[in-house]
């Protein structure tokens, strides 16, 4: 498979992004896709909008498993490029263009070059939300296909093509979304004493939030607690009757996470009685850590730094919150950064990841598979 129709397939996703559970012609262009190539030695199956693809090995003794995820983001693109997203107000920021037609690259080499070992190619739904791994992994599609070890990756905008970032343990948070709407009495804004302010309450409890990491969270740990919207009102003279706030977390341990919840609750419930109105919380999406199995990280690396096509650089963690990690609490495997040089960041309207990291990926991916199936058990 070329380099370039890799790229002239990167660009056919990027036009398509779709909400979570809801990639159905990114699904049918993968499926269409899937069926052009040799089928004596594969099987598919589809979940939800998601795809499973098993390519059966020579003589096999294990499975490998590789992830892709397949979701967009509501963002409204403002790349430079020709081929600019076709649903609007939506883009593949993250990029999970690149994911998947590097998924596919890899899928492409293995079903003419076949390994001793299986493979199974895992496209997944929904990791923007609101999250797909989780009921994939309890899916009855996967239940017999579950691989022995698993491997995943993710674009970096910080690191320049040609590297790759990784490290044993904890690569990526815990994650939850967070949802809090706080209920009072409307009024006229000339009365206020006979009404019940909500964008008050609100925005003393945005403060109140902040504390958390400085006064609760051990200053040696890590934890991010981010309201990244707030709503509240109707017109400039109403007293607000409703406001709403949603947010982040983001801990590196479980424990921590479970501190910062509790804490939250303790506030909100102090703002109830101050303000004399009703909160209600929603949690949204949970992700858990992504762990990287110390072992094949490890063994990993080694192999990377005998290579001289790539860089492997050892990094820290990241506040980066990834469904990967569901995968990742069951089967034995990691994560690692794909560097992909821009000046924006992931979810920015304008990201343009360097096409040139798709190759480096699917070459050093099929390389580290074929390897690990050639080797002596």
């Amino acid at each position: 498979m070329t380099t370039q129709s890799l790229i002239t397939i990167r660009r056919d996703l990027h036009r398509m992004p779709e909400a979570g559970f809801q990639e159905f012609k990114t699904q049918r262009y993968l499926l269409d896709y899937i069926a052009t190539l040799p089928q004596e030695h594969i099987e598919v199956r589809t979940w939800k909008t998601g795809i499973l693809v098993y390519v059966h090995g020579t003589s096999p003794r294990r499975r490998f498993g590789y992830r892709a995820d397949m979701d967009g983001l509501p963002i409204a693109e403002e790349t430079n490029y020709d081929f600019q997203s076709e649903h609007p107000g939506y883009m593949h920021a993250c990029g999970h263009d690149l994911h998947m037609t590097i998924g596919l690259g890899i899928l492409t080499h293995f079903t003419g070059q076949r390994m001793q070992d299986d493979l199974v190619m895992i496209f997944q739904p929904a990791e923007e939300g609101p999250g797909g791994a989780k009921p994939m992994l309890e899916s009855a599609e996967l239940a017999d296909w579950m691989p022995e070890q698993i491997v995943g990756l993710h674009v970096a905008p910080e690191y320049p093509v040609g590297t790759i970032a990784t490290r044993p343990g904890i690569l990526f948070a815990n994650t939850s979304e967070l949802f809090i709407d706080l209920i009072g009495m409307g009024g006229h804004a000339a009365y206020p004493h006979r009404a019940n302010d909500m964008v008050v309450a609100g925005c003393q409890l945005v403060g109140q939030l902040q504390s958390i990491v400085a006064r609760n969270v051990n200053p040696l740990d890590s934890a991010v607690v981010t309201i990244g919207k707030v709503e509240g009102g109707t017109k400039q003279n109403i007293i607000a009757e409703r406001a709403r706030l949603e947010g982040t977390i983001r801990t590196l341990s479980a424990e921590t996470m479970v501190l910062v919840k509790s804490r939250i609750q303790a506030l909100v419930r102090g703002i109830e009685a101050g303000f004399e109105c009703r909160a209600e919380i929603d949690w949204g999406s949970n992700y858990m850590q992504v762990y990287n199995e110390a072992g094949l990280t490890g063994e990993f690396m080694q192999w990377l730094s005998g290579r001289s096509d790539v860089q492997l650089v050892e990094c820290t963690e990241a506040m980066t919150g990834e469904d990967f990690g569901y995968f990742l609490e069951q089967i034995p495997g990691f994560m690692f950064w794909l560097g992909v040089d821009t000046p924006y960041g992931l979810h920015h309207s304008k990201l343009e990841p360097s096409e040139d990291a798709i190759d480096v990926a699917v070459r050093t991916v099929t390389d580290y598979f074929s390897w690990k199936s050639a080797a002596a058990e």
